[in-house]
């Protein structure tokens, strides 16, 4: 069979309602142990991130805390363990293992991974990724493809003052020992998890939760990056549901479909969003994002339409959200 991978993805939640994710691979990711700018080495790195081979219906046993939760991969390796704790879990990281276990019942590879139990803070924020936090160009194919081929998680661009902005909310009515939750919710695929994590932690971003879209094979490469709404939709609403205490903050840009969504989401939960800022990276649809987040505004939510990131930092600092 070859080498068998299982890879565990940083998982969420406290005691009564606990979430992992992860997928299992029939070969095991060669991973980069050095940055180049040299473009052919980037795209050879890229290319093997997505030369993965699912493992369907795959027999996988999570431990947690004395005791096995069992369940079985779906059709492209993914799983999703979701549990409630018998022990009061305090907050902060925790460290958890996954075993790909044979039809004989030994455990043939093991993954290890975290679940984050965030303190009982305030807010809570859910970003989008490409184009709010990651120079991507998104709304064009052919400039996000070659965004990812010629780059690597360290050469990549980030705005202005991005991981400035972030830094103060992570701490915004908290502190550094007690910081808010942030999960990155993207359109990405599964494939780019470590090369999005290497350029969260190499930019000096905030520790998050990540929520990816379906893994892709090679030659699917060219659709990177495109998934329905929906899942988009149903991925955030799931988060909230998991933090009932939470006031909710949603970061994103307008190149794509983000105001729609978060505005939607908004009118669904008034009393859960305490905010919305987007980024205005398509001037030719500012007139258009400003009418669609008129509707959350309606709904008693803060809205802010920017361009730079010192922008929002000053507007938090109005609303209340950021102390002086």
């Amino acid at each position: 069979m070859g080498t068998v991978q299982v890879k565990i993805y940083h998982g969420y939640g406290h005691t009564h309602d606990l979430v992992l994710y992860g997928h299992v691979f029939k070969n095991k990711a060669v991973v980069r142990k050095q940055y180049t700018s040299r473009v052919w080495l980037n795209i050879i790195h890229l290319l093997r991130l997505f030369w993965v081979k699912p493992f369907p219906r795959a027999r996988v046993r999570l431990y947690w805390k004395g005791g096995y939760i069992n369940t079985l991969t779906e059709d492209d390796g993914f799983f999703k363990f979701e549990w409630q704790s018998q022990h009061e879990i305090k907050a902060g990281w925790h460290g958890v293992r996954v075993d790909y276990m044979d039809r004989k019942g030994n455990a043939v590879a093991t993954g290890e991974g975290k679940i984050y139990v965030p303190h009982s803070t305030q807010y809570a924020f859910i970003s989008d990724i490409d184009d709010t936090v990651m120079v991507s160009y998104s709304a064009t194919k052919f400039r996000r493809l070659r965004e990812l081929l010629i780059r690597n998680p360290r050469t990549r661009q980030q705005f202005a003052k991005v991981a400035d902005w972030y830094q103060h909310l992570a701490i915004a009515q908290a502190n550094v020992t007690t910081p808010n939750p942030f999960f990155y919710v993207s359109s990405s695929e599964w494939n780019l998890y470590n090369y999005l994590v290497e350029f969260f932690r190499y930019n000096k971003l905030p520790e998050g939760t990540f929520l990816l879209n379906q893994v892709k094979r090679w030659y699917e490469l060219f659709r990177t990056g495109k998934t329905k709404h929906a899942g988009k939709l149903l991925r955030i609403a799931r988060i909230m549901e998991v933090f009932p205490k939470q006031q909710f903050v949603l970061i994103g840009d307008n190149s794509q479909h983000d105001p729609d969504i978060y505005t939607s989401i908004a009118t669904k939960y008034p009393k859960k969003i305490f905010a919305i800022y987007i980024r205005n990276v398509r001037p030719e649809k500012e007139a258009a994002t400003r009418q669609t987040l008129a509707t959350a505004e309606a709904a008693g939510i803060h809205t802010f339409l920017f361009t730079g990131s010192d922008e929002a930092r000053e507007h938090g600092r109005t609303i209340g959200l950021i102390e002086a």
